[in-house]
């Protein structure tokens, strides 16, 4: 074994020997646990303060800096908390009790969707639980495919696949996926993307809280050239710790040609990102502030000629 195993494998159990305990203790004290550590991020040692504090500001300019750090705290008890409801999850949640945790807002709509012939994208972001999410769709016998990047560390990386695939949810790698995600909307499955992600310079720029963003024009496309409907939804937190409430932004149809949103790339882009944003707005405190969404390297990769002509 090389030194690079014995290091993932001493990894890998201390972060099982890590949730071990988080599953030992109860859920109330996992909260506590969450805002102390909250607390630690915010002040003593201050995790991409700079970072989070400039996306708040720019989303949100009429806060105060006194309440950016508040609402910066509460991301980072959401965050902390999150991890402690993965691991309580499987053990906890069921078929025959999965209502005492989550319920189900636009249940009649979201099941339509999902018990149609035609293939369905589900849509999200970083947003509440959405590991959750495909944990529950997988009891309910909706199995899911999404696309996610490996894990460098090899048994992390089967450990996280479990959990995933426990009741039904399939991962694609990032790396070489396409042909498999043609697959899947071929047969009428269901792939789900989380669509908060920075797709380079030469991606779609639409807006999002007010300023502009590069995603993916890969997720369009698909649901265009396959007349797969769009569904933007969001599993978020109500009260307290492992309860969810699983709700539908909106269902974009590619079939109704008389819809701008369905019109092209660019349009259904900024649809569904509109949609992402609507239900952060709601919910500040349940976002991924840390991640870097509105960077723009377009200005910094032209030459030095092009950025004086422009």
């Amino acid at each position: 074994m090389t030194l690079r195993n014995i290091s993932h494998l001493l990894q890998y159990l201390l972060v099982r020997a890590f949730i071990c305990i988080v599953q030992a203790v109860r859920m109330e004290t996992c909260e506590r646990f969450a805002d102390f550590l909250a607390t630690l991020c915010t002040t003593i040692i201050p995790i991409r303060r700079m970072l989070v504090d400039d996306n708040l500001r720019h989303a949100f300019p009429d806060l105060t800096e006194h309440r950016r750090r508040k609402l910066a705290k509460r991301m980072w008890k959401h965050l902390f908390l999150l991890v402690a409801e993965v691991a309580h999850a499987p053990r906890k949640i069921h078929e025959t009790n999965w209502r005492d945790y989550v319920q189900l807002r636009d249940s009649a709509l979201l099941a339509r969707m999902l018990l149609d012939d035609r293939p369905l994208l589900l849509i999200s972001g970083h947003f509440g639980n959405f590991e959750l999410a495909g944990f529950i769709l997988g009891i309910l016998g909706f199995p899911t495919y999404s696309v996610a990047r490996p894990l460098d560390n090899p048994y992390l990386h089967a450990f996280v696949g479990r959990f995933r695939g426990a009741t039904g949810q399939h991962i694609l790698p990032m790396k070489e996926c396409y042909d498999d995600i043609l697959a899947v909307l071929a047969r009428g499955g269901t792939m789900g993307f989380l669509a908060d992600q920075y797709a380079g310079s030469k991606g779609c720029w639409v807006d999002f809280f007010g300023r502009p963003v590069s995603a993916h024009k890969a997720i369009a496309l698909f649901s265009l050239t396959h007349e797969a409907p769009m569904v933007v939804g969001y599993t978020y937190r109500r009260g307290k710790p492992l309860h969810y409430q699983m709700a539908v932004a909106g269902v974009a149809d590619p079939k109704k040609l008389d819809s701008e949103v369905t019109a092209g790339v660019k349009p259904l882009t900024q649809w569904y990102t509109s949609r992402i944003e609507g239900f952060v707005r709601e919910m500040p405190d349940q976002y991924w502030w840390l991640h870097n969404r509105w960077k723009d390297k377009r200005r910094r990769n032209q030459p030095r000629e092009g950025r004086q002509a422009a």
